[in-house]
């Protein structure tokens, strides 16, 4: 970004204020000074959060979607914004800002590095979706169930993320900025005992940031 680091305090909290309470449901957002506006997002999940914006020892709480507050010598002024201002006063920083994590899950056939038909027709997307990131840095993670040896288990795993890795090279990844790697039955997405070919731990993850 161009922006001055003392902009960016004040304008990424307007801009990225869902991504600044996203992992609490209150948190604090100080006006740095005067002429900066803090706007609280619609979280993409629909997640409800707050902030609280501070001016002077006074405090407004933010929310609701859009809520905004701005300076003012009786201290922050409550107000309803809207995707117009956002996009006028904070696009370029918005657009500047990497995607968020995400991750998708593939699922595999019994004993096979083969897709399984649900996730077949989800392929071309998921790879579409990570492809498009500017700069994306993919970690994937092979599973399976667990029928067999914990040595043919980690074979199976590594060989089906090695898979997804080379498909997502095709699609015009940098080989350095994919991670393939197998965890065998280590880490059962459903728990179930020894032996049990159980559809859903067959599955490579694809971890996205």
């Amino acid at each position: 970004m161009n922006e001055s680091p003392a902009w960016l305090r004040g304008a990424l909290c307007a801009a990225a204020a869902m991504l600044l309470v996203g992992a609490c449901a209150h948190q604090a957002a100080p006006v740095p000074k005067k002429g900066t506006t803090v706007i609280l997002l619609p979280s993409q999940d629909g997640a409800k959060a707050a902030v609280a914006v501070k001016q002077d020892g006074k405090e407004v709480v933010l929310d609701q979607p859009y809520a905004a507050a701005k300076p003012s010598a009786q201290g922050p002024e409550r107000y309803t914004s809207n995707p117009q201002e956002v996009e006028a006063k904070f696009g370029p920083a918005l657009a500047a800002m990497p995607a968020r994590p995400t991750s998708f899950t593939l699922y595999f056939v019994e004993g096979k590095d083969e897709f399984a038909e649900q996730s077949k027709p989800q392929v071309d997307a998921v790879f579409s979706e990570i492809a498009r990131r500017a700069v994306p840095d993919v970690v994937v993670i092979g599973h399976t169930d667990t029928v067999g040896s914990d040595k043919k288990n980690d074979a199976l795993a590594l060989q089906r993320a090695e898979l997804v890795r080379s498909e997502l090279i095709k699609r015009g990844l940098a080989p350095g900025s994919v991670t393939a790697i197998g965890r065998g039955k280590r880490e059962l997405l459903v728990p179930t005992a020894d032996g049990v070919a159980e559809q859903r731990n067959r599955r490579v993850e694809i971890l996205v940031r």
